[in-house]
């Protein structure tokens, strides 16, 4: 096997060893950021019979299908699907588990997918029950690992509807060993009907704690969009898009696309129309049916429709769940609010169990959770069921300013604890606020209304002042506005916020109740304003005497995770609609005040530890590598500067020294071979050869193009090298120019120009195109130009900037004699300023006629230089014109060592041998001939023949 040849000269073995670092770095980076397919799941689908009420002689059927881990029996899990999806919607989160080493099952619904039955939003006797028989089915299976009593290993999760569900399991199922709902509720009744107003504030401890009062306000924009859901084909069921993590990079607007997704539709090409479609109740039940067409056509909801809204609700069984459970609750949610969370924490944490509760930065309008958070959902349920103890931390994320990429940035805090559960109660800050007494105005129909949000759109508009603007507004003379002082520094507020308010009849227009929406901006110092969240609070006030008394109530604010910068100020904005809620129709005026003529704003604060980022691999191979290749320029930067600082000052005034210069290809081809030679100022110089000789490789060796293998450059003192600073006092043209012909020769050169980087009065266009003599063919396009005047072109290109050295490769190739003519004008004319010009060319009679010195090379060697009229006279023979040439004849012949003598003519041709040719003047004049002219006899032509041979 041949051996591979190596680099010989340092710089060559620096390059090489710098392209192997890139090229080590580059995989490095492609392994650690490749994208590996993760490996296949095995899964099994089952269509299973289940009774559609206990002691039910009617079947419904259950579409289900398992994951099953590399090695069964395993835990299991359950993962429920959001509403409005089925099985498939959960299908990638099920993987990811499966991979994790857990049995998982999904299944569609009741109602939902494939499978048949009526949604009865969590029915315990419905959708509760089937999921009990789904435990059944796994253990009867063997596919589930046990503990030591035998007991099966089982765990439960889902989002939204589905994380109720799993709360509801693991209330009524003593084998779920453990549970993990995601942004879900706790009192669908509180949820949908919530009032937030209550005569004193919740007793809880804890940060997000809400009123939960009777006799709430109806959310009617989610509520329609869920029961249109539940009528029509199946959607994503929950946020498919993730939301911003800490440390993650998400693209701009995906919290947009996060939001859209919440709001279930029907898929693009969906479904058409399914059996019983056109009913009214679409796929509920009867009984949910009923208490939906009551809520939506009154704004109100008898006890029996509450009582059902509670049984089919968490908060039915939280009393019993003692085993580990996970809140995983969004901070970008108008649907369930993190008082839901908060409700479910309190409530298991009565009852014996261990909670641990993370709030993050999506939600119904914010995202799914993104893939750490998937990681530590994992996680929590992997060390409950297995026996560990997963802890009752309590984590939140604050999201802040956007970055230069328009992706949020995201930091996590966490806590010891989830304060007021077990420990001390969440810290309050009070901020005073200011405001007088306002009256505002319901108008007849509630229209035009307030809008605070779009159900499913609120994480964008939450993002930014510019976007809330466009989400949130409040109608003149509707809403009553109350301003704390700008915060010294930053605050985060962490939860539910709490003011007391006076709320008053208008005597003149008296109504006994008050359904108003409070709400609060952060407010910046140029007044542009955010609604964290797009949160709102309804809330309705009964009783109020017609004689206009106030009474006081205390409003709990939604929970939110905000950070206050300082010299932000907070707005509390209380109005008498929104469009998203049902508002009493009829005309109303209420007179709204802080309490006790002033009141303070209670932000819950929640100290804690903020997190780093998880190290990005990919990104610090990536930083990694940045500045691999930084070191590897700053050490070529280095290289060059050394180089560059190779001067030899006593060189500094002469253009042009070549010493043992020597390029040898691979294959042993020598090109040229110890070449050396010097060009002083003002000289011509001719480097004259055969084709082959070696000329265009000394002038690309000499302008930088390639690296000799041996020997060294210098111009003006200074060695060359590749990009070598001092290549910007020559001008060149080696190797043919590359002008564009659509363009004139005055664009050419100004748009080379330009490419060089340097001022335009530093280019001398007008002497270079006064000596170049194209007159006024500049301004034509190239492609009219003949073959001479494109090379004059090139000259005048080569002369631009008047560089104090100019290389020129061949320039009278392809012209004709005049052209020629015109050009030795023209290099005549440039060194006549006192510049060096050197030229390459085979043709003996230019370089005879042009340059002042020559350098003649065969072989790539050097074999004569000097000046022109040296070289051709080099040798014996001389030429005399004299008067008498008989005479001369004689006296030369006469003159001891003299060869032959030739007459033509009045000239006589001696072949003088050495003898000096003022030797041979004096002894013609002696013997009385008179000498017109002395000279030579041979020309260049002759010399070069000598010195080159015949074989060139």
């Amino acid at each position: 096997m041949p051996r591979l040849p190596l680099p010989r000269t340092r710089r060559g073995r620096l390059t090489a060893l710098g392209a192997v670092v890139v090229v080590l770095a580059a995989a490095t980076v492609l392994w650690a950021t490749r994208d590996t397919a993760p490996p296949a799941v095995p899964t099994q689908d089952a269509l299973i019979d289940m009774p559609a009420a206990p002691g039910s002689a009617e079947q419904v059927k259950i579409d289900t299908t398992t994951f099953l881990p590399a090695t069964v029996p395993a835990p299991a899990v359950l993962l429920a699907h959001g509403f409005g999806g089925d099985k498939t919607s959960v299908a990638d989160d099920a993987r990811e588990l499966a991979r994790k080493g857990f049995v998982v099952m999904t299944w569609s619904a009741r109602g939902f997918g494939k499978s048949t039955g009526k949604i009865g939003l969590n029915d315990p006797n419905g959708e509760v029950a089937d999921a009990s028989r789904l435990i059944d089915r796994l253990v009867a299976l063997h596919q589930v690992s046990t503990d030591s009593s035998g007991d099966p290993k089982v765990a439960v999760t889902g989002a939204s509807y589905g994380g109720a569900l799993s709360l509801l399991l693991a209330g009524t199922d003593k084998r779920v060993d453990a549970v993990a709902p995601v942004i879900t509720y706790n009192d669908l009744a509180q949820a949908l009907v919530p009032n937030a107003a209550a005569p004193k504030a919740p007793t809880a401890g804890t940060p997000a704690a809400g009123a939960f009062a009777t006799d709430g306000v109806f959310k009617k924009s989610w509520a329609g969009i869920f029961f249109s859901a539940g009528s029509g084909p199946a959607a994503s069921g929950s946020p498919s898009a993730e939301a911003p993590e800490a440390g993650q990079e998400t693209d701009t607007g995906s919290t947009g696309t996060a939001a859209a997704a919440a709001v279930p539709s029907v898929p693009a090409g969906g479904g058409g129309p399914r059996a019983g479609s056109a009913d009214p109740c679409g796929r509920f039940t009867a009984a949910v049916c009923q208490a939906y067409t009551e809520l939506g056509t009154t704004g109100a909801s008898s006890q029996a429709s509450l009582d059902l809204l509670r049984r089919v609700s968490p908060v039915s069984v939280t009393s019993k769940i003692t085993v580990p459970t996970l809140l995983v609750q969004g901070e970008s949610d108008t649907l369930f609010g993190l008082d839901q969370s908060d409700a479910t924490a309190r409530q298991i944490t009565a009852a014996g169990g261990k909670v641990k509760t993370i709030w993050y930065t999506g939600g119904h309008d914010g995202g799914k959770p993104g893939p750490q958070l998937r990681g530590k959902i994992g996680d929590f349920l992997w060390d409950a069921v297995n026996g560990g103890d997963p802890g009752t931390g309590f984590s939140y994320d604050v999201q802040g300013t956007l970055r230069a990429n328009g992706t949020p940035s995201v930091r996590t805090v966490n806590a010891t604890s989830y304060p007021g559960l077990t420990g001390p109660a969440a810290e309050r800050r009070l901020l005073p606020m200011t405001g007088p007494v306002q009256p505002v105005v319901r108008p007849a129909g509630a229209s035009p209304s307030a809008v605070s949000g779009i159900p499913g759109l609120n994480g964008v508009a939450s993002s930014t002042s510019r976007l809330g603007a466009l989400f949130s507004s409040d109608p003149p003379g509707q809403a009553a506005q109350f301003t704390t002082a700008p915060v010294d520094g930053q605050v985060v507020v962490s939860g539910s916020s709490t003011v007391r308010l006076q709320v008053a009849a208008d005597p003149a227009h008296p109504q006994p109740e008050a359904v108003l929406f409070a709400k609060l901006y952060d407010v910046g110092q140029d007044g542009s304003r955010v609604l964290p969240a797009n949160a709102i609070a309804p809330f309705r006030v009964s009783g109020l005497p017609a004689n206009g008394t106030p009474v006081e109530v205390t409003v709990t604010l939604p929970g939110i995770v905000r950070p206050i910068e300082g010299g932000h100020s907070l707005r509390l904005v209380v109005g008498t609609t929104d469009q998203a809620f049902a508002s009493p129709a009829a005309p109303a005026v209420f007179r709204i005040a802080l309490a006790g003529g002033g009141a303070a704003l209670a932000l819950p604060v929640v100290p804690g530890t903020s997190v780093g980022t998880p190290a990005p691999v990919g990104q610090l191979v990536g930083i990694a590598v940045t500045l691999a290749i930084a070191l590897a320029a700053v050490l070529f930067a280095a290289l060059r500067r050394r180089r560059a600082a190779d001067i030899d000052p006593d060189l500094a005034g002469t253009p042009l020294v070549i010493e043992g210069l020597r390029k040898k290809y691979p294959g042993g081809f020598v090109a040229v071979n110890d070449l050396s030679f010097r060009v002083e100022p003002g000289q011509v110089l001719g480097l004259l050869g055969p084709n082959g000789a070696g000329k265009t490789t000394t002038l690309r060796m000499l302008m930088g193009l390639i690296t000799p293998t041996a020997g060294s450059t210098r111009v003006f003192g200074h060695k060359i090298a590749p990009g070598a600073p001092v290549l910007s006092r020559i001008g060149s043209f080696v190797e043919g120019s590359g002008f564009l012909p659509h363009l004139s020769g005055r664009e050419n050169l100004q748009l080379y120009w330009a490419s060089t980087g340097r001022p335009a009065a530093k280019a001398h266009f007008g002497e270079a195109l006064e000596i170049a003599g194209l007159g006024s063919s500049v301004d034509r396009r190239v492609r009219t130009y003949s073959q001479g005047m494109r090379q004059r072109l090139a000259i005048a290109q080569a002369m631009l900037g008047l560089p104090e050295l100019m290389v020129l490769d061949e320039p009278t190739n392809g012209l004709d004699p005049p052209q020629i003519h015109q050009m030795r004008e023209v290099l005549q004319r440039y060194a006549a300023t006192g510049r060096t010009v050197v030229v390459s060319s085979h043709l003996l009679a230019e370089v005879e006629q042009t340059c002042t010195h020559v350098v003649v090379m065969h072989r790539g060697a050097l074999v004569a230089s000097g000046e022109v009229g040296e070289l051709a006279a080099a040798g014996g023979e001389a030429t005399f014109r004299v008067d008498d040439p008989a005479a001369a004849a004689a006296a030369l012949k006469a003159i001891g060592g003299v060869g032959t003598v030739d007459v033509e003519g009045d000239l006589v041709h001696a072949d003088l041998d050495g003898l000096p040719r003022a030797e041979a003047v004096a002894a013609l004049v002696r013997a009385g001939v008179a000498v017109e002219q002395a000279g030579p006899r041979r020309r260049l032509e002759d010399a070069f023949l000598q010195l080159v041979g015949d074989q060139s």
